[in-house]
């Protein structure tokens, strides 16, 4: 399928549609074995060594964790022959796995955000899918949403991805009918499977899509590396996370937090750490966002296609005019991206567009 225009979400997608055509939203509660324990230690249950995590790494108990799973209309658990591709989208600082849902709007009683998922399946434009709303902070305290430099709920969110990797994903497709099953580890099936894998955040959601996925900076309080960075929000970078992109083909970061690595180095993260190419990077923000657009966006835009070189395939810069830190813009990064993802894109695509708010 050849590549897609870029627009503002039409506002008949934030409308209902018809009942029988809705997808459902439902809080599961999850096994987390790899977290951030009460003395700032990573806790792990597979071998993990010290220095590739940058602190001290332990065993401990798991901790129960919940995220929100959206199933699309017609979704039959016992029908294992119809498989999924999955999303999963990120929450910022503030929020929690509700974020998505109550922070995008409301349209004949629903979420706008699944009003729009639902009109892109039952309009036939993507294949039906799961979507997950993750809680981001992989810490025994996730419940905090208070924003603490010194917190560990706030370390959690660098923490993210020995989560993601060994704890959420194993679930999603061990519990939902997916195409990616992440127990098969043959080199045909990583490459199968992570075409049908999908990620992209908002604001701090953003930051973790570029720094984990990709490959950027884990960061923690200043207090701890008794370091100093520009930002003045308490936080300093620390080791790099080596990425997943035998895992993940499609990245999206929308209003990403400034505590994002610059451009060069996720493009060289692209360039060097990932076996498989980078099917499609989108990046969207808003310009008169006083929060992301300087400290976050500018930067990890700067030289990030040049140093990523041919393993990015498809990236897509994306503007909206007058926007701000708000879901009129992160709305739009969802409609967007998931329409890009898990479709055959051909050649590399270097693309600037800006949108009208």
């Amino acid at each position: 399928m050849k590549n897609i225009d870029v627009t503002s979400v039409p506002d008949e997608y934030k409308r209902a549609v018809e009942k029988r055509l809705q997808g459902t939203i439902t809080e599961v509660s999850y096994s987390v074995r790899n977290y951030i324990n009460s003395s700032r230690q990573l806790v792990v249950y597979q071998n993990t060594c010290d220095e590739e995590a940058g602190r001290e790494t332990v065993q401990g108990n798991a901790i129960i964790k919940k995220c929100n799973v959206y199933l699309p209309a017609g979704y039959d658990k016992n029908d294992k022959a119809t498989k999924y591709n999955v999303l999963y989208l990120l929450h910022g600082v503030g929020g929690d796995r509700y974020e998505w849902l109550y922070g995008s709007g409301n349209g004949d009683g629903n979420f706008i955000i699944c009003n729009i998922f639902d009109n892109l399946i039952a309009k036939g434009y993507i294949e039906p899918l799961v979507i997950v709303f993750p809680d981001g902070r992989s810490s025994y305290d996730w419940t905090d949403s208070s924003f603490n430099a010194e917190g560990t709920n706030m370390l959690g969110f660098y923490y993210f991805d020995y989560e993601l990797r060994y704890d959420l994903i194993p679930f999603i497709e061990s519990q939902y009918n997916t195409y990616a099953n992440i127990k098969d580890i043959s080199s045909q099936s990583i490459i199968y499977n992570r075409l049908h894998r999908s990620i992209a955040g908002l604001s701090m959601g953003g930051m973790q899509a570029l720094n984990l996925i990709i490959g950027g900076y884990r960061c923690d309080s200043t207090v701890y590396t008794g370091t100093r960075n520009g930002w003045s929000n308490g936080l300093d970078a620390t080791v790099l996370a080596p990425g997943m992109g035998d895992l993940f083909a499609y990245v999206g970061a929308f209003s990403n937090a400034p505590t994002s690595s610059d451009g060069k180095v996720l493009g060289a993260s692209i360039a060097s750490s990932w076996v498989h190419k980078l099917s499609l990077l989108y990046i969207t923000c808003g310009d008169a966002d006083g929060i992301a657009s300087k400290d976050g966006y500018a930067k990890a835009i700067v030289g990030l296609t040049e140093t990523a070189g041919d393993n990015l395939e498809n990236y897509y810069q994306v503007i909206i005019k007058d926007g701000v830190h708000d879901f009129n813009v992160w709305n739009n990064g969802a409609y967007n991206f998931v329409r890009l993802c898990f479709r055959k894109m051909e050649g590399v695509n270097k693309y600037v567009k800006i949108i009208e708010s």
